[in-house]
């Protein structure tokens, strides 16, 4: 059975956009109450034929001037934007290109529907779900929540067809990729031992909106866009939603949320950005290889000045006095027992059938804490690994590190390692196949 995973990024719309609404509070949305009126998207009306201009071509199949001014009108409502005379044209865009996106999606997904002869595409019944659970999180009634967004000037189809594109897409992704991707044990470990070699670092606590260059336009575009949505931001628009609505990056869908970062995880110029930062700043566009990063520095610690081992051990009892054939014994059959052993999981089975080798949890410890002969061990072994045979007055013994992680922090579970590794991947995988899907699509803008 395939492990559960978010999809992150762009691929997550459909599932963030709950969370943004939920989050933003319908109310406050598209005109300030006492704010000058602002030039934007009219109210919806039914789609009058003739009336109607053609905003975009996406390999024939048209986006129209009411689709482009309902999105706006969603978008805004979800971004916590507020409308003004310089950032409706970044509004305009990032409409248009989600809305060429979703056609790109969609007929992706109706040629694989056709050519491996199974449905993708979620159904009406699939989509209603999916709003009533919206309209749960935001505590209304399936038709309190559509009312809400009709009182704002948003049609209910716009909605559907954003939920349906997304949900669909996500649902793709997820059954093509997500069940392939393995995320293994050395890159965990990596990570690990990353993490321990810069726990004496300092770490930031960050949420981050990346703005993809070539989604978008180019990098110039990239930078306007970010420069006008730190405007919005330090005038209140709230980042959770403006990540959700705008940002390229894995952690979009938890509305930026980066969680705790020590320098080098990171862009070099990130890095450098951070270190100027105090708590509660948000950054400059800050430019990197394929887009721009704005920052927002939630907390800032220093590096710890200890470690915490958690080990376990397989010993041989021998006195002090014990005969060098005596140790050597001990040496050859320890020896041949870490030629068996993977890790701290497996260590006290494989010594269960050794005779005269016991086995045990020795828990959490600093590693300043640990007697010396365990001490220069647990300090140069990484999580995972195991010592050669150590000698005290106790007898000989293999030092297993379980894991590893500054003192006074809580570290990173294997679990939580590894959700965002999968994450990062999946997330890289699902903006590589849209580009794919751009590059050779017919694109007409109006």
């Amino acid at each position: 059975m395939m492990r559960a995973r978010n999809v992150t990024g762009r691929s997550a719309r459909g599932a963030a956009l709950a969370i943004a609404l939920a989050t933003t509070a319908l109310p406050q949305v598209l005109w300030a109450q006492d704010a000058a009126p602002v030039e934007a998207p009219s109210a919806p009306v039914a789609p009058a034929g003739i009336n109607e201009s053609v905003a975009a071509v996406v390999n024939d199949d048209i986006i129209s001037t009411y689709d482009l001014a309902q999105r706006m009108r969603l978008l805004i409502a979800t971004s916590g934007v507020q409308p003004t005379q310089q950032n409706l044209p970044q509004f305009q865009r990032e409409a248009l290109v989600g809305l060429v996106d979703e056609r790109l999606q969609l007929q992706e997904l109706r040629r694989v529907e056709r050519d491996q002869k199974m449905e993708i595409i979620a159904t009406d019944d699939e989509v209603t779900e999916e709003l009533a659970e919206m309209a749960k999180g935001n505590n209304m009634s399936l038709e309190q929540f559509l009312g809400n967004l009709k009182a704002q000037g948003i049609g209910e189809e716009t909605l559907r067809q954003e939920v349906r594109s997304n949900t669909s897409w996500q649902r793709w992704i997820r059954g093509r990729y997500g069940s392939r991707l393995r995320i293994g044990d050395d890159q965990v470990k990596a990570v690990q031992q990353r993490l321990a070699a810069a726990a004496s670092k300092p770490q930031y606590q960050i949420s981050e909106v990346f703005i993809d260059a070539n989604r978008v336009g180019g990098m110039d575009t990239a930078l306007t866009g970010a420069g006008q949505l730190i405007t919005q931001m330090q005038q209140g628009a709230p980042f959770p939603a403006v990540a959700r609505q705008f940002s390229a990056a894995a952690t979009a869908a938890a509305g930026g949320d980066a969680g705790w970062i020590t320098a080098g995880e990171m862009a070099p110029e990130i890095d450098a950005a951070l270190e100027q930062m105090r708590p509660g700043q948000l950054s400059r566009p800050i430019q990197v290889k394929d887009g721009v990063y704005i920052i927002y520095l939630r907390e800032k610690r220093a590096g710890a000045g200890g470690m915490i081992v958690n080990l376990k051990q397989a010993a041989v009892g021998l006195t002090q006095t014990a005969d060098q054939a005596a140790v050597d014994a001990a040496t050859a059959k320890l020896t041949a027992l870490r030629a068996t052993v993977t890790g701290c999981g497996d260590l006290e089975a494989k010594a269960g059938g050794v005779p005269g080798v016991v086995a045990g949890d020795l828990g959490e410890a600093e590693i300043k804490d640990l007697a010396p002969a365990f001490r220069d061990a647990a300090e140069s072994l990484a999580a995972g690994q195991i010592s050669q045979p150590i000698r005290t007055s106790a007898g000989l013994h293999l030092l297993a590190v379980c894991a590893k992680r500054a003192s006074g922090q809580d570290g990173q579970s294997r679990e939580q390692i590894e959700n965002r590794l999968f994450g990062q991947q999946l997330s890289m995988i699902a903006r590589r196949y849209m580009r794919d899907l751009r590059n050779s699509a017919t694109i007409e803008t109006k």
